[in-house]
């Protein structure tokens, strides 16, 4: 059974949670995939982000469910809006879609305690062949580090995984930012770093929940956060992309918890 000792922390101070507890994973998980869903319909060109983010705000307390994000450290919106080179942490307002810009939209909603946390990539208008390319690597780096999780891998696994792929893509994984434990509370260890070593960091044990959420960059890695201290753009300003689910340790390997009801999981669904 997973999580046999209830509330357990691991020398790292990773909780280990209970089997049980992957439903409440599960119903937050789905709900939050279940708006950026919805929401994909309104990423066009003229759009502003603080429509979509006040759509997102409605969805939200239509379910019965809370933004994890609203007063959150000062913050007042229910999502996180980037926009081309903006690499998370976007702040929605009245800032107008143009046709191409590629739009990360990060939702994290609170269901009965448990968060759910993830992000998605859209085009608003025609989407270009780089940066087709951008998200599709992106996506599959999301994958190949979901792929390395297993009970006795680590997350350096993790990480290299998801490095050794989009660098043999020419592109390069940022290193600022990193997925995050999380359960019954929204940040938590361990920090899911994206790059790595094998074999290095903590190991993967059957009740660990967190995230992985790759951001990459067309560019240099390196980032820099403007002056509202929340809105991250790449140094170079050149196209960032990221995808995020959240994920359970499982006694055989993984569950995600974030994956789209309805297929929409990626900007090219439809072609």
């Amino acid at each position: 059974m997973i999580g046999k000792n209830k509330g357990r922390m691991t020398k790292d101070g990773i909780r280990i949670y209970e089997e049980a507890d992957f439903a409440g994973m599960a119903a937050a998980g789905k709900l939050a995939a279940q708006i950026l869903d919805e929401v994909a319909e309104l990423v066009t060109v003229g759009q502003t982000t603080g429509v979509i983010d006040k759509f997102i705000e409605d969805r939200v307390t239509a379910a019965g469910a809370i933004s994890a994000t609203i007063g959150y450290k000062g913050y007042k919106h229910a999502s996180c809006i980037s926009i081309n080179h903006v690499v998370c942490h976007g702040i929605p307002g009245d800032k107008k879609l143009k046709d191409g810009d590629i739009v990360n939209i990060d939702v994290t909603v609170i269901v009965d305690g448990w968060f759910g946390d993830t992000s998605r990539m859209y085009v608003a208008g025609k989407l270009s062949r780089k940066t087709e390319r951008l998200l599709q690597v992106t996506h599959d780096a999301l994958f190949k580090g979901i792929e390395a999780v297993k009970p006795g891998n680590t997350f350096g696994d993790i990480g290299a995984a998801i490095q050794t792929f989009v660098e043999g893509h020419r592109m390069s994984v940022v290193r600022d930012f990193c997925g995050h434990g999380l359960g019954r509370v929204f940040h938590a260890p361990p920090n899911v770093v994206h790059y790595g070593r094998p074999g290095t960091g903590a190991v993967l044990e059957p009740g660990m929940l967190f995230t992985i959420e790759p951001m990459v960059n067309l560019g240099r890695p390196e980032t820099k956060v403007l002056a509202d201290d929340w809105t991250a753009v790449t140094r170079d300003k050149s196209l960032s992309a990221q995808f995020e689910h959240s994920i359970g340790v499982t006694e055989t390997g993984y569950e995600i918890f974030t994956l789209s009801p309805a297929g929409k999981y990626h900007p090219t669904y439809e072609l």
